[in-house]
């Protein structure tokens, strides 16, 4: 189902203009352009894909100060929740270092988005599982996908899934056999399990938990 173009969201998006990049990120250093204030370079540099309304990235921007963050949504009228969301973050605490950028993009063009080997983290929550038969090529956890996210990741680098969806989760870790990624560790159930700690929620995990749904996850690492 197509999401209805929000009130005013191209206003709303150009008043957070500040947030977006609009142009392929290139690794800071001296004359070269970064979308962050100098004194946050050198920091480990992490990625959402699918950022949704924005609830982990800003969580994770606020618990690791020391990190720069980069969000992905394909979906203006859903990114633009993500950005006003930060945008107020930033105001209620001024503290708070500038380390969250976004972009309005598809998961499939993220190698021309940044360098390769710029990565230390990828994070994948609660992607779409594409259920329909023949449609598993679109899942971001296909292999194709997962080639492209070992491009852009360092070595040592890792990627993190969390999702409902049984079936998926089955498939990436099928997948991962395929992809020059090492499983680092696995959960069927997030919330009864040690690797819980530290985990910022998402909106939808937030609302799995109150129906009772077992979140799986997993993190494997770039080889």
């Amino acid at each position: 189902m197509r999401m209805r173009k929000k009130k005013n969201s191209d206003a709303r998006i150009a008043k957070c203009a500040g947030l977006l990049v609009d142009q392929p990120v290139k690794i800071a250093g001296e004359g070269i352009y970064s979308p962050f204030p100098n004194e946050l370079h050198g920091g480990p540099v992490a990625l959402e894909l699918g950022c949704g309304k924005g609830d982990f990235i800003c969580g994770m921007a606020k618990a690791h100060p020391e990190r720069l963050f980069y969000a992905v949504e394909r979906i203006d009228s859903v990114i633009l929740f993500a950005l006003e969301k930060r945008a107020a973050q930033l105001e209620a605490e001024p503290e708070l270092p500038d380390n969250v950028r976004f972009i309005i993009g598809d998961a499939s063009h993220v190698a021309e988005w940044f360098p390769a080997g710029s990565l230390s983290e990828i994070h994948l929550n609660f992607s779409d599982p594409w259920p329909k038969k023949g449609y598993y090529k679109r899942r971001m956890t296909y292999r194709a996908f997962l080639e492209l996210y070992a491009q852009v990741l360092a070595p040592g680098g890792e990627l993190h899934v969390k999702t409902d969806n049984d079936i998926l989760f089955d498939f990436t870790l099928e997948e991962l056999k395929s992809a020059p990624f090492e499983l680092l560790w696995q959960t069927r159930d997030l919330h009864s399990s040690e690797y819980c700690i530290g985990n910022i929620e998402t909106e939808y995990e937030r609302r799995f938990i109150e129906e009772g749904v077992s979140i799986n996850a997993l993190a494997a690492r770039r080889l």
